[in-house]
């Protein structure tokens, strides 16, 4: 919760009390086996290029099935992977085996498909030095050379570090080679902003908010695809602290899709290509595919451009830009050059496009449908029906003491009505994040352990008016007491989960707007409970007063009158007030 919703919330918690915890999320390493051949990781920067790592071997002679202590050091670095080459053939498969020293701190890979022909690290504890033993398999090449790739941060790495050559007896010894990667060039800098002109007649445009220029709102989210032949060029704008990114998807779900990246690094954007394998960190491919590559940064907006061909058949992740797809648009933070957990749900068209087709302006939505009506639902069951419920309940028996509905008094059947209608829409909502998700969310923190909790009570409660004893028997008096506290129980956990929930990735309204118009529907409901407490309360004392002066009693005076007019005022004005707040909240929700 950020720092500028604390002063509200410091009000709410008069109301009601409650924490909420952030889930830390981390990010397993070391099994590295795709990078196998290139020995170089897909963290889509360029690496190092002096090395400041050795390596270094306890004997340079050596015959098959010979043991060789291999020692990787140098400065504090993350990672790293071992292999051992033909001399002749670097970029051939790994030879011989390796044997781990120390378990802890580095483990092996199969490589190429020999059993143990690689070493990494197990995890990213910063290390200064590792050893481990090389075995030299019986048809070992007459010159073997140990390379080595090291990651110090994500990215700042070495790749291919040229290690010491070992042969075997009575060959001549061949000189070491430079074997450094060469540096990518930064791609030129865009000259001006984008232009949504051409968007539904020329190229197809996605834009957040809608309609949105991106010429000159700098919180404008642009996406442009125009065909050029065989070839489609791509604008892509926002404002981003880390990165913004793209992806075609089969499905509404982030996974298995065709990414591409625009990441901010030092004073330039890395733009490169990447595929998404579940709910992983994107895979960074080889920028080979894209061309005609530009990028802009000014007053915290990302602009990248650049084009790839419709078809890529040499790629199968590379999607053909000739079929149909989800699109998903993101943006969050990056340390380092490694893309961080976007903060909010990236935005997504509501269907499927074919970008290089018919030229379309669209737009998009970062929250689901499905949970778009799971917060209305909870909205119009939990700041409408039920406050009032509780108000007429609570009040308003003096109002209708006599007049009856369907055999039962007026005030009970429209408590009863309203409760019931908020069991209902409270069902329904609770079960639509489990049709969507299909599971329990672990990232949605306390939120769905509150909604539980609020399911249970809201049941709870007509359970309980079932077995509501007879008025002026003995345990009528337990059975109201606990019918509140379950009721006021419920309140307060359904309005602490609305309070965490509008902050989700899922339904992320408006910050500070969302808090600062719960916290005034919190005192608005308790500034409308606490008039109507003090109106009865002086109505009270006037009767005590008029009974000491045997002038009358309240019930058969003009003033009773005057006081349920005052009450059903008050009551107009308090359903009209959250009325307004709804219709606040639901519109905000139609808006995200």
């Amino acid at each position: 919760m950020q720092d500028s919703k604390m002063i509200p919330l410091v009000i709410f918690l008069i109301f009601l009390c409650t924490c909420a915890l952030t889930p830390v999320t981390g990010y397993p390493s070391g099994k590295v086996t795709s990078a196998c051949r290139s020995m170089r990781p897909d963290h889509g920067h360029a690496p190092q290029a002096e090395p400041i790592h050795s390596i270094n071997v306890d004997k340079t002679i050596f015959n098959p099935g010979d043991r060789i202590k291999v020692t990787l050091s140098g400065s504090r670095f993350n990672g790293f992977l071992v292999q051992a080459r033909d001399v002749e053939n670097l970029d051939g498969s790994a030879v011989g085996s390796f044997a781990l020293i120390d378990e802890r701190v580095s483990q092996l890979l199969t490589c190429g498909g020999i059993q143990n022909s690689a070493v990494s690290h197990t995890s990213k504890e910063r290390k200064l030095q590792v050893e481990f033993f090389w075995i030299a398999p019986a048809n070992s090449p007459k010159h073997v050379q140990f390379l080595a790739t090291v990651v110090e941060k994500y990215k700042i790495y070495w790749v291919k570090i040229a290690g010491p050559i070992i042969s075997q007896p009575n060959t001549p010894p061949i000189p070491s080679k430079n074997h450094s990667s060469m540096i990518p060039v930064v791609p030129p800098s865009l000259h001006k902003r984008f232009s949504p002109a051409g968007c539904g007649s020329t190229k197809f445009c996605i834009r957040n908010p809608v309609s949105c220029d991106p010429e000159h709102n700098p919180k404008c989210f642009f996406l442009s695809f125009r065909k050029d032949g065989q070839s489609v060029l791509v604008e892509m704008s926002g404002p981003g602290q880390g990165y913004i990114s793209f992806a075609l998807s089969y499905d509404h779900w982030m996974g298995d899709d065709d990414a591409y990246l625009c990441v901010k690094e030092d004073q330039g954007v890395q733009i490169n290509p990447a595929y998404i394998r579940g709910r992983s960190h994107p895979e960074v491919s080889s920028p080979d595919v894209l061309r005609d590559v530009a990028w802009r940064l000014e007053d915290g907006v990302i602009q990248c451009s650049f084009k790839r061909n419709i078809q890529i058949p040499a790629s199968k992740e590379r999607f053909d830009l000739g079929g149909s797809y989800y699109i998903f648009l993101a943006d969050g933070d990056a340390k380092d050059g490694l893309l961080l957990r976007h903060q909010r749900q990236p935005l997504m068209t509501n269907r499927m496009y074919n970008i290089s087709g018919f030229p379309e302006d669209v737009g998009g939505s970062r929250s689901p449908l499905i949970i778009k009506f799971h917060g209305a639902m909870m909205f119009v069951a939990w700041m409408t029906t039920v406050s009032i419920g509780v108000i007429i309940a609570r009040f308003f028996k003096p109002v209708w003491p006599t007049s009856s509905l369907f055999g039962e008094k007026i005030w009970f059947q429209i408590h009863r009505c309203l409760m019931i209608t908020t069991v209902i829409l409270t069902a329904i909502a609770f079960v639509l994040p489990f049709i969507y998700r299909g599971y329990f969310s672990k990232r949605a923190g306390y939120h769905p352990h509150l909604g539980v909790t609020v399911m249970i009570l809201t049941v709870l409660q007509p359970v309980l008016a079932v077995f509501r004893p007879p008025p002026q028997t003995p345990r009528r008096g337990i059975f109201n007491w606990t019918h509140w506290a379950t009721g006021t129980a419920a309140r307060i956990i359904a309005v602490t989960a609305m309070f965490i929930g509008m902050d989700l990735q899922a339904l992320d309204l408006p910050d500070p707007w969302d808090t600062y118009t719960m916290v005034g529907f919190v005192l608005w409901h308790v500034f409308v409970d606490l008039l109507l407490e003090a109106h009865g309360f002086c109505l009270l004392k006037k009767a005590k007063t008029m009974e000491e002066d045997q002038v009358g009693i309240l019930n058969s005076s003009p003033d009773e009158a005057e006081g349920h007019t005052f009450k059903k005022i008050v009551l107009t004005v308090y359903i009209c007030g959250n009325l307004a707040f709804l219709i606040t909240f639901l519109a905000a929700i139609n808006q995200i």
